[in-house]
């Protein structure tokens, strides 16, 4: 099994490619070993010194790494975890439940629609190629809520990419959209 890695815009987290589905649909993300206990693969990450978040997209890993600690010491371990859990075809996550977001009600139901829309076709594609996702977690008095994942989490790139793209594409096409916070 050859792995792939990517650098993304966070120095702080690398992009891991096994060459396969790592999840078929939606992400998973874990910024704790508390939250890790949910998927065999994030609990054994955890467990390298050093890891401090893990995330999962379609076709990728995510890992995000400490600031003491340097990627060459931990770039062979991570890689070594990855490979043992792929070729022993161990599942991904202990339960399939979804994080979906709730049903969003009222006449604001439209707009949110058109945002979810615009983030699945038009932002999630290119955070994914970073190494992270975006999240939807509401939209109340103009102000869309966004959770930033994986190497989207804490890139110093983040807050730009809030602003100057995401909320003024949201902002050209959404009128009722005046601005766009991200939420931890």
């Amino acid at each position: 099994m050859f792995i792939q890695t990517e650098q993304t815009p966070n120095p702080a987290t690398l992009k891991f490619l096994p060459g396969q589905t790592v999840l078929e649909q939606g992400t998973a993300s874990f910024a704790s070993e508390e939250e890790a206990t949910r998927s065999p693969l994030a609990e054994r990450l955890f467990q390298v010194e050093g890891v401090s978040g893990v995330f999962f997209g379609h076709d990728f890993i995510s890992v995000s790494k400490d600031d003491e600690k340097e990627w060459y010491l931990l770039k062979p371990a991570v890689l070594g975890v990855i490979m043992e859990h792929f070729v022993a075809k161990r599942p991904l996550l202990n339960d399939e439940g979804d994080g979906a977001d709730a049903e969003e009600t009222g006449e604001d139901s439209e707009i949110v629609g058109q945002i979810k829309e615009l983030l699945d076709t038009r932002v999630r594609p290119a955070v994914a190629q970073d190494g992270g996702d975006i999240m939807f977690k509401g939209f109340e008095r103009g102000v869309v809520y966004l959770h930033m994942q994986g190497a989207c989490s804490g890139c110093p790139s983040s807050t730009m990419t809030l602003k100057m793209g995401i909320e003024n594409m949201l902002r050209h096409y959404i009128p009722e959209v005046t601005e766009v916070r991200a939420i931890d």
